[in-house]
Order: structure tokens, then C-alpha cells, then sequence
């Protein structure tokens, strides 16, 4: 066989490879039933400075099985003993989306090289003239050309997968509806370490009819099910709140709700909700295995004390009792969810917990730190006991009865 170089076939041509960074070694599977042209190849490849490790077979049906999980550059052969032509190519594209894949035509077949080209393949090659050098550059700029490829892919990927990101975290992180409310607020979310999607923390806090109704809640689990329960869940309460919903229903109704929306039978969410009337001066909780809020009064630390009821759908219809606690003129209050506290103190199995979150907010207070600054700095303190970054997302929602400091 002997081998010339096409013109390159549109922009992925000489321009493009040209700028590409050389390719040092490549892996080539030749697909050739004629045992002279694989010998001819191998002999010109050989007086190159282009290091291949050629496989050769014979037919589509041996080069099948290597195809899927190779990933250097394919030099096939279009008329072959058990599959010809387009066919053959388009299987050969199917089965080797890791590889690059260049098409070998006689010179009676150049305008099938072209619609090779239009259908997938990197480049393609007119047996008829020896040249060694135009063969181990159309192998290298290919293997640079499919590579550019497969970046500009998982780019796409990526920021298909960031705006699907984006849209979740705006169910999650919602807009609160505070203005008729004597409460000021202040959010933070920050997702964890490792997270393949937004998790299931939610908040929200709503003013209706002159109660302020302010939650937190955390789905169990880390997944897309559970990212988009908790935006069912935060979506779901604002809608209860905002039609007129009775306070003592509106946690039983959710429950139901969530029940019916859950992909599994075993998730459940933690909750805390608050419910304050305006000029009153204490609000009444309600607790489903979610961690105690915090009240942060004339600079000190004290932990709202509430019965601890199950999370919402672990005993669905079961009764719970509605509990007060003083929140007075210029305090505030934190609800936060368990990726906080999870936090290691120190390292395992030693956590952090709501007692070494109260000492830290309280350092962190004592050394003049504002509320309106309280949740990074909380944050950062317990990345710095965790030794890392926290694993789970924190969701935190700060309200102050009155001007924040």
C-alpha cells in the first residue's frame, strides 16, 4: 500500500492541528485485511519520530471487541471481508467514542474519504503514494483533534449540569418575604465537599396576616431525589403559608405532601419552624428531629429548648406540641441545618454538635464580630475544627426582631 495525505477537510485542518500541542506517543488499532498495507504502514510509521504501538486485525468482527474502551486512533480500512463502507464506518464511530478515526480509501473512493470525514471520522487517507511523515502527522493531528473534541464536550456537559445546578439552588434559596415583617434577615447556603448536586437544605420564612412563619429543613440524603424534594417542600410550605393555611396545619399538611412526592418510602426531612406574631415578644416552635436554633441576646448564646418531635414522614399524622420561647426586641435568632454541626471537632469521631457551635458563635461574638457577618466566620471556624471543608451543605437563616448589629 502506498499512502498520501488528503487536504484536511474544514476547520479541523492544518490550522487547527497546528496549534495543538504535539502528540509524544499514539496507540493505533489498524483495521486492514490485506497483510501487505498493515506491513507497508507499520514500515512507514516505523521511520517517524511519532512512537505508535499498532494493533492490527483483520476484520470489523476482531476489532469489535477493543473498540469501546480504546481510546488512541483507528485506521480503518473501509472495505473490509464482513462490513463495507459507510456502515462499516458508522459502527466503528458508534463503538469508539474515545477514539479518534481515520478512514483509508483508494483513489477510485476519495469522495467517500469526504463523506467520511462529514460523518465523524477525524481524517482520511488516499492509498497511492508513499509518505510516512504525511502518515504519522494525520494520526497525531487526528488524536489532537478528537481530544479537542471530547474537551469541548465535557464543557458543554459541565455547563449544562451548572444551569441545572443554578436552577435548583434558586428553588432552594428562595427570595424570604420579610417586608411587612419586624424581622430583618440575612441567608447563607454553601454547599458541601464532593457534592455530585445541590442537596435537599432548604429554607424560607413568610409574613401572612401579621405572623412571621420562618423553616429550615434538610431532606435525608445527597441525591437529585432529594434536591428536588426539598424544593418541593419549601415550594410547598410558602404556598400553604401564603393561602391562609392554619398555623397547626401547616406542618401536618407538608407532611402529607411530602409522603406523596417521595421517591422512596424510607426519605424524611428534619424541620424547625418558627412563628412569631408582630409585637409580640416570643415565638413558638415546632421541632422534627432537626437541630435546636440558637438566640443570640446582647451578645450571648443560648440554645431554644424544645421537645424533639420525629422527621416529617417517619410517623406521618402523629401529634406534636406547640412550644414558646422568648425572642425579644434586638435579638436574633439562627436556624441552621446539621451539615454544621456534623463537622468533625478536632477529627473523628469527635463532632462539633450544638455545644461546640454555641462556643464558637460565642468567640466569635466576644471578639466583635457582627450578626450580619456571624454566618461565613461560623462557617470558616468550622471548617478549621473539621480540618477541611464540611461534607454536607450548610443552609443557615438568621432573624432579627428589629435592626441587625
Amino acid at each position: 500500500m502506498t499512502v498520501t495525505r488528503s487536504e484536511p477537510a474544514g476547520p479541523a485542518g492544518a490550522d487547527a492541528a497546528a496549534s495543538a500541542p504535539a502528540v509524544a506517543s499514539v496507540d493505533v488499532l489498524l483495521v486492514e485485511d490485506d497483510a501487505q498495507d498493515a506491513f507497508l504502514v507499520e514500515e512507514l510509521l516505523a521511520d517517524t519520530d511519532l512512537d505508535c504501538r499498532i494493533t492490527w486485525v483483520r476484520t470489523y468482527a476482531e476489532a469489535r471487541e477493543a473498540l469501546p474502551s480504546f481510546r488512541g486512533c483507528v485506521l480503518l480500512d473501509l472495505n473490509l471481508p464482513d462490513a463495507d463502507g459507510m456502515p462499516l464506518l458508522r459502527k466503528v464511530l458508534d463503538a469508539a467514542r474515545s477514539a479518534a478515526v481515520v478512514v483509508l480509501t483508494g483513489l477510485d473512493d476519495e469522495h467517500e474519504g469526504v463523506a467520511s470525514v462529514a460523518a465523524g471520522a477525524q481524517d482520511y487517507l488516499v492509498k497511492g503514494q508513499v509518505d510516512g511523515s504525511l502518515l504519522a502527522r494525520s494520526l497525531r493531528y487526528s488524536v489532537e483533534r478528537q481530544r479537542a473534541d471530547e474537551n469541548a464536550r465535557q464543557l458543554r456537559e459541565a455547563e449544562l449540569y451548572a444551569r441545572e445546578n443554578m436552577r435548583l439552588e434558586r428553588g432552594l434559596l428562595p427570595q424570604v418575604l420579610l417586608d411587612a415583617s419586624p424581622l430583618s434577615h440575612r441567608t447563607f447556603y454553601r454547599p458541601g465537599r464532593k457534592r455530585a448536586l445541590v442537596g435537599g437544605d432548604f429554607y424560607d420564612a413568610v409574613e401572612k396576616d401579621g405572623t412571621t412563619h420562618v423553616i429550615v429543613g434538610d431532606v435525608s440524603g445527597h441525591g437529585p431525589d432529594e434536591a428536588a424534594l426539598g424544593v418541593q417542600l419549601r415550594i410547598a410550605w410558602r404556598a400553604l403559608v401564603m393561602g391562609g393555611v392554619d398555623e397547626r396545619r401547616l406542618l401536618p399538611s407538608l407532611e402529607q405532601i411530602l409522603v406523596s412526592e417521595r421517591a422512596q418510602e424510607e426519605m424524611y426531612a428534619t424541620l424547625c419552624q418558627v412563628s412569631l406574631d408582630t409585637g409580640a415578644e416570643s415565638a413558638r416552635i415546632r421541632q422534627f428531629g432537626h437541630p435546636p436554633p440558637l438566640v443570640i441576646t446582647d451578645g450571648k448564646v443560648a440554645e431554644v429548648e424544645a421537645s424533639p418531635h420525629p422527621p416529617l414522614g417517619v410517623f406521618p399524622e402523629s401529634e406534636t406540641e406547640v412550644e414558646e420561647f422568648a425572642l425579644p426586641r434586638g435579638a436574633t435568632l439562627m436556624l441552621y441545618t446539621d451539615g454544621l454541626v456534623d463537622a468533625y471537632d478536632g477529627g473523628p469521631p469527635a463532632r462539633l454538635e450544638v455545644a461546640g457551635l454555641r462556643r464558637i458563635l460565642s468567640g466569635l461574638l466576644e471578639a466583635g464580630t457582627s450578626v450580619v457577618d456571624v454566618p461565613e466566620r461560623v462557617v470558616d471556624e468550622a471548617e478549621r475544627h473539621n480540618g477541611g471543608p464540611l461534607q454536607d451543605d450548610v443552609a443557615m437563616l438568621l432573624v432579627t426582631h428589629g435592626s441587625a448589629r
